[in-house]
């Protein structure tokens, strides 16, 4: 069945998700993504001027809509720092919790994009990771979190492990349920490993 003209853009971006979870971005291809968005595949080029254009919207789109939401959570003044690094979390895995391809996408080729001398997501992303920098900063002036840490490193740390549990859902899903990893990752924020 074809897709309606006002929805070609968003059947093309959504089948490109799956395409790309499913096959990865080099062995991907445009006549499939078409196909699974009922259009013909010049269509696709009318929205996009290639493969590589596609991912970036994908991405693009993704850290605009998580940005967006953390610069509000941020912006909240009945939540402490610590409050609104949960929150960060939560947004995290919201955003994927829903889909597993988008997920896979995202811990897959990101990395792709980002090697790239135009590296279009590079603005999103940094926006993100400053703004949990900000909430540690913060934090620390709260007296929330401890002074003696690099805010630099805790906000990749944090990230970096966020994003390979995600990867480690969309591959497993009953052994690393998304809620469990949420629940997880902020004990592990409050309280350390310690004892």
């Amino acid at each position: 069945m074809r897709t309606k003209e006002g929805n070609k853009r968003q059947a093309i971006t959504e089948a490109a998700i799956r395409e790309f979870a499913e096959r990865g971005f080099h062995q991907a291809k445009i006549s499939r993504i078409a196909d699974n968005a009922g259009v013909a595949t010049g269509s696709v080029y009318l929205y996009f001027r290639n493969k590589e254009n596609l991912l970036q919207e994908i991405f693009i789109k993704l850290w605009q809509e998580i940005s967006s939401d953390l610069q509000g959570l941020v912006n909240r003044t009945d939540l402490n720092s610590l409050e609104k690094l949960e929150g960060m979390i939560d947004l995290v895995v919201d955003k994927f919790i829903d889909n597993s391809p988008l997920a896979l996408v995202f811990v897959n080729e990101q990395h792709h994009l980002s090697r790239q001398d135009d590296n279009v997501i590079s603005p999103y992303y940094d926006k993100f990771l400053e703004l949990g920098n900000n909430l540690l900063t913060n934090g620390i002036s709260e007296g929330l979190v401890n002074p003696n840490i690099n805010t630099d490193i805790a906000r990749h740390f944090i990230f970096g492990g966020v994003r390979h549990l995600i990867h480690l859902w969309a591959q497993d899903s009953r052994r690393y349920p998304l809620n469990k990893i949420r629940q997880e990752v902020k004990l592990l924020i409050k309280k350390g490993i310690l004892k």
